[in-house]
Order: structure tokens, then sequence, then C-alpha cells
């Protein structure tokens, strides 16, 4: 097991590399952009355009790797109950579970919304760029979060002693 759990840690590195990229990218920009507005009255045209694509990569090239990790926001005012009654873990597992099934939904429509976009020849206003590509993007990596979320509910129901070390 060992050695599969430090190819997920390696593959993980990947969509955070991308991520943080992007986000430096975006803050360059930004600067640039302020820049531009305040000194010389120019702002950069296709910085929104830029913004609206680098937040959509930032957040779903992220969306994966902190689904699995279990690293996401949770409200938990009814988990005391539930610690109380000794089905913490099943509830953790079936919510995980849950939620990678349902994530399916949303990212086939993405895929289905991409291929509209591209037989529509869709492209983005200043730089023409297809939209298609951030949407295939964005169903990828949401088809991606699906499994991972499927997997982790599966994991933490019937063998939780492979989540050891994690936040459960």
């Amino acid at each position: 097991m060992k050695p599969i759990a430090r190819a997920l840690n390696r593959l993980t590195e990947l969509p955070m590399l991308l991520a943080a990229a992007t986000l430096f990218a975006l803050m360059v920009l930004t600067f640039a952009d302020v820049i531009m507005r305040s000194t010389f009255s120019a702002p950069i045209e296709a910085a929104t355009e830029l913004t609206r694509i680098a937040m959509a990569v930032i957040v779903f090239s992220a969306l994966p790797v902190i689904s699995g990790r279990a690293e996401h926001i949770v409200v938990d005012l009814l988990d005391p109950l539930f610690r109380k009654a000794g089905i913490e873990r099943i509830l953790d597992g079936l919510v995980t579970l849950v939620c990678g099934i349902l994530l399916v939904w949303p990212a086939m429509r993405s895929f289905d919304l991409a291929n509209r976009a591209r037989s529509y020849g869709d492209l983005t206003e200043y730089l023409s760029i297809p939209v298609f590509y951030i949407t295939w993007f964005i169903a990828f990596m949401t088809l991606v979060t699906a499994i991972t979320m499927a997997l982790r509910g599966t994991i933490i129901l019937f063998r939780p002693s492979l989540l050891r070390g994690t936040n459960d």
C-alpha cells in the first residue's frame, strides 16, 4: 500500500502546482493591470477575461486534491450528536460517497456544455480563446473530484484503517 500512497501523493502535486502557478500569474497580471491603469491610464483590456479563466483553473485544479484529503470546509453542527451514537464514521462515509456520486451529474453536464460551445465556435471576447477548452478542464476536474470523493467515501465505510494519519 505504501508505494500506492506515495504515487497518489506525487500525483496530487501536479494539480496543486498548476493552481499555484496560475495564482502567481494572476497576481502578476493584477499588479501589471493596476500599474498600467493608474500610471498610464491604459488598463490591460483582457484582464477580466484572464482573471475569470485563472479563477476557474485555480478552483477546479485544487478541488480533487482538497476533496481527497478532506481539507474542505465542513459545518459540523450535528457531529456531537452522532459522535455520542457512535455512527460518525458511517455518516462521514455516506455523505462523502453520496457527494461523489452526485458530482457526476455536473461533470457530465459540463462535458455537454463544452461540446456545445465547441460546435458553436464560442470564443472569449478579447483573446478569442475557444471556450470549450476551459469548460472541458472544468468538466474533467469535476469528474476527477467525483471519483476521488466516491473512493474516499467507500474507504471510510469499509477500510478506515487506510486513512489513518489523515483528518479522520
